[in-house]
């Protein structure tokens, strides 16, 4: 049986081990260990850009935000969703996964990463949302497992009341904000619901035929304080 191979390795801001590995022409990130990507499992990546540019391909000037690049398939998807001349702001905190992803023998986002449409963002996330005041047409987070499930202390931010207000301010009027988690957090819906958005939950299969369950977070401009959700599963 052929065994993974390591490719790389890296650190994250706060010192955890981050491995790329690859096993008969599928390649995985892990962090300390534990798996937090494969090209195997991207169906949730990739609806998660397309919940958040729906409708966005004939509007002009549309500026998106990605915080994570993973392995490249949200970006990818973004990309295939949106018009000529969006703008998608791809934010990756770890210089690393963006030189994984233009190697070209990976066969990964190098070509992705080429688009004109493409703003490369070397930084948090976090900072690049607070820069940015009516910034965005729609931010796209998945940056961790989860508001619950977090492999980096440094990601709490993203998913408390002030990180949920300050993504508001940075989307314009009808924008929204979708939140990839790797299982159902009901405090972070309530709390979303507490910072302003219309809250759509979306569970939504890791692979298209197979594999276990991911949940998008789907926030919209709504009146602060409401907490009875209007559910959309699927």
């Amino acid at each position: 049986m052929k065994k993974w191979t390591v490719l790389d390795s890296a650190e994250t801001p706060d010192g955890r081990g981050l491995v790329l590995a690859e096993h008969d022409g599928t390649y995985s990130i892990s962090v300390g260990g534990s798996e937090l990507m494969s090209t195997r499992k991207h169906n949730s990546e990739e609806k998660l850009a397309e919940m958040a540019c729906a409708g966005l391909r004939t509007k002009r000037g549309v500026r998106v935000l990605i915080g994570g690049l993973g392995l490249g398939f949200t970006l990818r998807a973004a990309l295939a969703a949106l018009g000529s001349d969006a703008t998608v702001v791809q934010s990756e905190i770890v210089p690393a996964v963006v030189d994984w992803n233009r190697n070209p023998a990976y066969g990964l986002a190098h070509r992705e990463l080429q688009d004109k449409r493409v703003e490369l963002a070397l930084a948090d996330v976090a900072e690049v949302i607070r820069q940015s005041p009516r910034g965005f047409d729609a931010i796209m987070l998945d940056v961790d497992n989860g508001p619950a499930a977090l492999t980096a202390d440094g990601n709490e931010g993203l998913y408390v009341f002030s990180g949920l207000q300050a993504a508001k301010k940075a989307l314009r009027s009808g924008g929204c904000i979708v939140y990839w988690a790797a299982a159902p957090d009901h405090p972070f819906e309530k709390l979303m619901w507490q910072a302003g958005f219309e809250v759509e939950v979306h569970r939504v299969s890791a692979h298209t035929t197979s594999g276990g369950w991911h949940t998008l977070y789907l926030g919209r401009h709504g009146a602060p304080g409401k907490v009875a959700a209007q559910r959309k599963r699927k």
